[in-house]
């Protein structure tokens, strides 16, 4: 069974990434970019935000998260940490208008923040309202890892609502449970959750607006195997994710995956073909479905050229 049952999986994944997709499978204009913490605390200006500007404006992006955090560990958020954020969202609002930005927090909590407490998740609610205030158009959270059937970061999510009200309200997520008991296997193995099973990942969309899968990261050892993952992970939330709720699917726009045959096997362009043939599979077109990139200071040229000719037009 040990060996059996990989290699079902295998053949599966590489079986997924196989045929044409559709014409009509590709961006639209829903696409997000996660963007680090130079841009809220001085090292970057004026001058660096119409520079991106200027690449933005051809793309599908209509979301960015900056990074403003991470929390302290007890759940505060020191403004020392976004000193330069106020002066960031005017330049970009005066820039790019028509993308919404905003706060990427989070923290690891596997030792560090304890959303388990109460008093920390109340921390952290009342450093979103102190950051909401400067003028983001949502808040993004990356908090890691997240246990599936974690009730306290469905509460977290619940109560930023009353903060964010109209706004954004977007998390990144762990992958979905590709194959039943994949989930309790490798949790037996690394310790905690790498998956979370369809039912949380749902309650999880129901508290938010949007949610990005952090597809990258799978330490499979080819391209056929990722892609393929890719095309499993679109395929089972597309279905999971109602059509008013963005769902996005996270592209490897970085090169130090730590594993080397990770770095070779995962890409922008791999990610991009396996949400295309997710999608065609799906049997429709779906407006709120994009790739989102992480990040922008890893990112390569020949990743921004591999969006552009495998996602935006293909």
């Amino acid at each position: 069974m040990l060996l059996v049952l990989p290699g079902v999986a295998a053949a599966t994944l590489t079986l997924q990434f196989t045929g044409t997709p559709a014409p009509w499978a590709k961006t639209t204009g829903h696409d997000a970019l996660w963007l680090g913490h130079a841009w809220v605390d001085g090292r970057k200006d004026a001058a660096d935000v119409k520079g991106l500007a200027v690449r933005l404006r051809t793309t599908g992006i209509k979301d960015v998260y900056v990074h403003s955090g991470p929390f302290d560990s007890d759940g505060t958020l020191p403004a020392a940490k976004y000193t330069k954020a106020g002066d960031f969202l005017k330049w970009w609002h005066a820039a790019l208008p028509g993308i919404r930005v905003s706060a990427w927090l989070g923290q690891k909590v596997d030792g560090v923040l304890n959303l388990d407490d109460p008093a920390s998740r109340q921390r952290v609610l009342d450093s979103v309202s102190h950051i909401m205030a400067l003028g983001f158009d949502g808040v993004h959270y990356n908090f890691e890892p997240i246990g599936s059937g974690d009730t306290d970061f469905l509460d977290l999510l619940t109560r930023t609502r009353a903060i964010v009200g109209d706004g954004l309200i977007s998390s990144s997520t762990p992958q979905i449970e590709p194959f039943p008991l994949m989930r309790p296997a490798v949790r037996a193995v690394i310790g905690h959750d790498k998956y979370w099973s369809p039912d949380y990942f749902k309650e999880v969309v129901a508290r938010t607006d949007q949610v990005a899968i952090m597809t990258y990261d799978s330490f499979l050892p080819s391209e056929l195997l990722y892609g393929g993952h890719v095309v499993r992970q679109g395929t089972i939330a597309l279905d999971l994710v109602p059509p008013g709720k963005s769902l996005l699917i996270g592209a490897p726009a970085y090169h130090d995956h730590g594993v080397t045959w990770s770095d070779a096997a995962e890409s922008v362009a791999t990610a991009a073909e396996g949400a295309r043939l997710a999608l065609t599979a799906h049997g429709r077109p779906r407006e709120r479905f994009g790739l989102a990139l992480y990040v922008d200071f890893a990112a390569t040229a020949e990743d921004w050229s591999e969006y552009e000719r495998f996602w935006s037009h293909p």
